[in-house]
């Protein structure tokens, strides 16, 4: 017989594990990006590429984020990498409109949010199945 206490230890637990995911999807993104503004100022690759580099940067960080920290969850992973994907793209989301002071939706932002999700989803089935 499973323990109400014993639920709220592992959902906690799990809670962590999201966020700790979605925190390492921040660092892995603010990495990548700082070296791609590197290659940018320094090589001539042109700045029409932004737009496609940060979808990929997103999508590749909460994959690897949702990866990693639902590596030792061992049920609902597809469910936990989405709120970590939600997470960090609320946390993003939030963060480049107060920057910009402009919180409209554009393609851009729908397309990194359906990547998020889609990410953290992929990445929580595979850090389950580990």
């Amino acid at each position: 017989m499973i323990k109400l206490s014993d639920n709220l230890s592992e959902s906690g637990n799990n809670m962590k594990k999201i966020l700790k995911g979605s925190i390492v999807s921040i660092v892995i993104t603010l990495i990548a990006l700082v070296i791609f503004a590197s290659l940018l100022t320094y090589t001539s690759i042109a700045e029409s590429t932004i737009p496609t580099v940060t979808i990929i940067i997103t999508v590749i960080s909460v994959l690897v984020g949702s990866s990693l920290s639902m590596s030792t969850v061992k049920k609902n992973g597809i469910i936990n990498g989405i709120l970590v994907g939600l997470i960090y793209i609320g946390f993003i989301y939030i963060l480049s409109s107060v920057i910009e002071g402009n919180f409209a939706l554009n393609l851009k932002s729908i397309i990194m949010i359906i990547g998020a999700i889609l990410a953290g989803a992929i990445g929580g089935i595979i850090g389950v199945n580990r």
